[in-house]
């Protein structure tokens, strides 16, 4: 559910901070506002949670597998020498270590496959979703001690593994796992069996794997390789916050992942019809085509960890218009030596045979076929995707962001230049993902068309294309954008030919086009209209100014008139550092008129949730500025948000963004500006107390104070220094609106040197909250 912590970890890991440190003492009060101080004194003991892996992670170094692979090895002391029995005088690190057997743990209804919601696909392989932890057993011919033994695992894709483009990973044995590391710690070991909790970076690779466990003794011997015999298959995670197709509400999940039936609309906008389609993306053999798919594209193997190429190369293999892809369309009619397009009701058989004729393409298909096979590999292979239908469809052929019709001086139509059409609707794909290849705010939905209609950079293909930026005309962003965007809200212009061999406009219509966009509901075969995430309200002020701005990157961007002059500017600006969580949000939006003559104008403003990926969450406000400039004057607007209105709104980050536009009456300016802004949280205070000396107890004091006017609910504390103690979690509970927690670390230092002490603070209501304090600890 939405704002619901999720947790991608597994649950056998034994704990984030494993060791054998003693206990931490720790002091802790809480102070209501305006309550006096009781003085400190009263001692609490408090013990590290066993589990902290249900937690939500703090650690938010990314790490790029194409990149940097690192394969850390562990150091180990020098091997304890056993003592000798019966005149024995053999060591242990002389005795070869190898592993017998591996065990993936794969079962439909084992721990992996059920927490990463891989458990309704067909087979035994090993099926996992990225950023995830998974479990896997190994047998060894002789019990583990890392005294005389080392080991680590290794991941291969593609033809030509290499550790520089995160196909060949290598995969070291830790005590600790880390967030966005390739990593594998043991956490049962039972006689000559261990069993490891391996660790995956968010933005790891997709696509099936071959593990293999290299093992040798301490004596230095030749690494010796047991290749196990099932294959690992990795898919996108929307479950895992990392995870550029993360989707944070479970029924969404549900429906667009997990769902594998659902509805197509077709028809017309006053007589929609819908039929069942069948996905199937777990039914026998279609993990393994939509595997072979990948294959055979062109795009190599270290592309598949980036789901906007992943998209982009799917919208063009699902046709087999230029590449042999799935799919071959046909509109003629004749459809006697295939399947009629409106016969198929299920992606199964297609994708089955295709796979089974090694790359065959599979007549014959329309726009709603190519639609639900889209949907079916994109949610098989972890993207969350939906069928959209748009009714009276444009198909702009000429990339002028209008549908045109022309006619002679007789107004007769001009047949070979009345190559855009409409069609009674068109079927396409949403899929869900950030777009961290685009400004903030353009994640979210975005289009996706695997008909083939026209070519995208020399192949057919479209998308994919930001709902966002389609909805308000910023059809320069990339994929696609411009033609998304004339099947939806392009204007219908008409033009008759002159004497003189030129054009001029007749008539335009500005509804012609995008109407009744439809998908399936979530959780039910209702019909859900979606016409509001494509575009503004029909007709209003907002949808014309997204056609002009839009047609202005078009191959006529003289349709509409151009401003007269631009000479009114917009700015928005914050004091200091920008709002703060608990209070009202302020801004300042400065209008200057540069011009001689008065102007008038009306802003539009609305301000939306966004998560730090830039996928807008939500539309928390909206309203209307009329205003009135003289000559030369500059005006302020004191923009407010109430905390009433974001604070159960938020997520991670706690970021929003302000949109406004709106259109100088006199010159038909357009006015735009887009801000970004964060609320910011407090920070913990961690003040060293006494003298830091190696082997000496020393203690720091870690204030905070709530600047919620509510209840935070479930507070925990972690603390961890480098050389200072081991990591460890304080639960304090609920804190009230405006109190102050006082928590006092006692801990003995390990390490001289400069040392850092780190803290944060953890709940639902309140994220980004830590601190630190420099340490200089003295050797003895």
């Amino acid at each position: 559910m939405p704002g619901e912590r999720l947790s991608v970890r597994g649950t056998s890991e034994v704990g984030r901070f494993p060791g054998t440190a003693p206990p931490t003492r720790v002091e802790l009060t809480i102070h209501k506002d305006g309550e006096k101080k009781p003085e400190e004194g009263g001692c609490r003991r408090w013990f590290r949670k066993m589990c902290p892996c249900c937690c939500k992670r703090q650690n938010s170094t990314s790490y790029d597998v194409t990149d940097k692979v690192e394969f850390v090895k562990p150091l180990a002391p020098e091997p304890i020498k056993p003592k000798p029995e019966n005149g024995e005088t053999k060591e242990m690190d002389e005795i070869h270590f190898f592993v017998n057997s591996v065990d993936l743990l794969s079962s439909k209804t084992g721990q992996n496959r059920q927490e990463h919601h891989t458990d309704s696909y067909q087979g035994d392989e090993l099926i996992i979703r990225r950023g995830q932890t998974f479990q896997m057993e190994l047998e060894l011919n002789r019990p583990f001690n890392a005294d005389n033994g080392k080991l680590h695992l290794e991941l291969k894709t593609g033809p030509l593994p290499l550790v520089s483009k995160g196909t060949h990973v290598i995969i070291p044995l830790v005590d600790s796992l880390e967030d966005e590391r390739w990593e594998a710690k043991i956490v049962e070991q039972n006689g000559n069996r261990i069993k490891l909790s391996v660790n995956s970076p968010a933005s790891a690779v997709i696509g099936l794997y071959g593990l293999s466990v290299a093992t040798n003794s301490s004596k230095g011997e030749a690494a010796t390789t047991h290749d196990s015999t099932k294959n690992i298959v990795m898919l996108f995670n929307p479950w895992c916050e990392e995870d550029a197709v993360f989707l944070d509400d479970e029924e969404d999940r549900k429906e667009y992942v997990l769902n594998d039936t659902g509805r197509i609309y077709y028809g017309t906008e006053k007589q929609i019809g819908a039929r069942t389609w069948n996905f199937g993306q777990f039914h026998e053999g279609i993990l393994e085509a939509c595997l072979f798919i990948l294959e055979k594209s062109d795009m190599p193997p270290s592309g598949r960890g980036d789901p906007v190429n992943v998209v982009r190369v799917l919208s063009a293999m699902i046709n087999a218009q230029d590449d042999f892809g799935v799919l071959v369309g046909n509109w003629s009619g004749n459809y006697s030596d295939g399947v009629s397009p409106s016969a198929w009701s299920s992606s199964v058989e297609i994708l089955r045979k295709y796979h089974s004729s090694n790359g065959t393409p599979v007549s014959y298909g329309q726009c709603w076929v190519f639609s639900g096979i889209t949907t079916t590999v994109l949610r098989c292979l972890g993207i969350p995707a939906r069928s959209v239908t748009n009714f009276q469809s444009a198909h702009d052929t000429d990339v002028s962001l209008t549908t045109d019709v022309y006619f002679d001086e007789n107004m007769d139509p001009i047949d070979y230049l009345n190559s855009d059409s409409v069609w009674n609707f068109h079927v396409w794909n949403d899929c869900w993902m950030a777009r961290l290849d685009l400004p903030p705010g353009y994640g979210g939905w975005q289009a996706v068309d695997s008909t083939p209609q026209e070519t995208s950079q020399g192949t057919f293909r479209c998308g994919p294309a930001s709902v966002n930026a389609i909805r308000s005309g910023q059809v320069y962003l990339k994929h696609d954008t411009p033609f998304v965007f004339a099947e939806v809200n392009s204007d219908k212009i008409f033009w008759q030919k002159n004497l003189d061999a030129t054009f001029s406009q007749i008539h335009s219509e500005k509804k012609a086009v995008g109407h009744c966009i439809s998908t399936k509901a979530v959780g039910s075969d209702e019909r859900a209209d979606i016409t509001h995430l494509y575009k503004h309200q029909e007709g209003s002020e907002e949808e014309r100014i997204s056609v002009e701005t839009a047609s202005r990157f078009g191959s006529k961007p003289d349709v509409y008139s151009m401003a007269m002059a631009e000479d009114v500017c917009i700015e928005v600006k914050m004091e200091g550092e920008g709002p703060r969580m608990g209070a009202d949000a302020h801004l300042s939006i400065l209008v200057k008129n540069l011009s001689s003559q008065p102007r008038r104008t009306t802003l539009h403003s609305q301000v939306a949730v966004m998560y730090y990926t830039g996928v807008l969450k939500g539309t928390i406000r909206k309203e209307q500025m009329p205003m009135d400039l003289l000559p030369n004057e500059e005006k302020t607007i004191e923009w407010m948000l109430p905390y009433q209105q974001y604070q159960n709104e938020l997520v991670d980050q706690a970021a929003l963004m302000l949109t406004l536009s709106g259109r100088v009456s006199e010159t038909q300016q357009v006015l735009a500006n887009q801000t970004t802004f964060r609320l910011r949280t407090p920070d913990l205070n961690v003040t060293p107390l006494g003298e830091a000396v190696v082997g000496k107890e020393m203690a720091a004091k870690i204030t905070f104070t709530n600047p919620l006017p509510r209840m935070l609910k479930d507070v925990v504390f972690r603390v961890e220094g480098l050389g200072l103690q081991k990591g460890h979690e304080v639960v304090v509970g609920d804190v009230g609106g405006h109190s102050t927690v006082t928590l006092t670390e006692h801990f003995v230092p390990t390490q001289p040197g400069y040392r850092k002490l780190v803290a944060s603070l953890d709940c639902k209501q309140l994220t980004q909250v830590h601190g630190v304090a420099n340490i200089v600890v003295l050797a003895q």
